[in-house]
């Protein structure tokens, strides 16, 4: 049974440093790591090496963007543990513009392994994707504990890796890993704000069997294993919203910051007709038989 889970938001991205970066793999809005950022990501696995061995992680769950896919990489070396692939981490996206195409979606774990060797494209298959058309607040929330409520059961079912995980590092996004810790806690106001590289722990309630509010936290996006400390921190707080909807009054002032998410930002161009799917849960629940 997983007893602790660690939630980390992804270092500081290159694009806040440099409008001409590289795109390493092709993907729109999917910036790798400044240096800064890959430097806060070697701070984590230091921070995991610190603990005793038992209460480190034994996998990782990565959002198949390659800024926490890097992220990921220096603590599955530190540690010597896989990297799983789960797009129910992903990033949050606003409903994209009506008439505009889809948000960019990366592509499978067997693809990005090209990138990655600490991907294991074979024990784990993603079992939630979120919809390219975008999510409102209350749906990128929606998302995340339908995701976890069969993420948790499903990770102690299948064992990847051939082991059982008492503990696990989930490698996110702002919004995701906020929303994350407000499901798990049971709280959905949950105050807290994820910095680049920050982390959150939270321990399993004893004797208590559902999945979201069953557990407590240790850790709420906590930066002091950072030399420079927390770094480009985001909360919900930070953007206004009526009935759910981010305020279009301040989606120029927010596009021009740069924020974690993308506000009220069209889609790819080309993409309007294509398929979103898959989306939702790709997994039969156990507990439905």
């Amino acid at each position: 049974m997983i007893e602790t889970i660690y939630i980390a938001r992804h270092g500081f991205r290159m694009n806040w440093v440099n409008s001409n970066w590289k795109n390493e793999t092709g993907l729109p809005r999917d910036p790798p790591l400044a240096v800064f950022g890959v430097s806060q990501a070697q701070e984590v696995a230091e921070y995991f090496l610190t603990l005793p061995e038992a209460q480190r992680p034994t996998a990782i769950f990565s959002s198949p963007y390659y800024r926490c896919l890097q992220t990921s990489k220096p603590v599955s070396n530190a540690l010597g543990i896989p990297v799983y692939v789960e797009h129910g981490l992903s990033e949050w996206y606003s409903p994209v513009a009506p008439g505009t195409g889809l948000h960019p979606r990366p592509g499978s774990a067997a693809s990005l392994r090209a990138y990655f060797d600490e991907i294991d494209a074979d024990a784990w298959a993603s079992i939630w994707y979120p919809p390219r058309v975008g999510e409102d607040v209350a749906e990128v929330h929606a998302r995340t504990a339908g995701f976890l409520d069969a993420f948790v059961p499903e990770v102690e079912r299948a064992c990847p890796g051939g082991r059982a995980h008492t503990r696990i590092l989930l490698v996110s996004h702002a919004a995701t890993t906020i929303a994350l810790a407000r499901a798990l806690v049971g709280d959905p106001a949950l105050p807290m704000r994820a910095g680049c590289c920050s982390l959150t722990e939270v321990v399993r309630k004893r004797d208590v069997i559902p999945i979201l509010g069953g557990w407590e936290p240790r850790l709420l996006g906590y930066g002091k294993h950072l030399k420079e400390g927390a770094s480009r921190e985001w909360g919900f707080e930070d953007i206004e919203i009526a009935d759910g909807k981010v305020s279009d009054v301040l989606v120029l002032v927010y596009m021009c910051a740069d924020p974690e998410q993308v506000i009220e930002d069209p889609g790819i161009p080309g993409a309007e007709h294509e398929k979103d799917e898959p989306v939702g849960l790709q997994v039969v629940l156990t507990s439905n038989l």
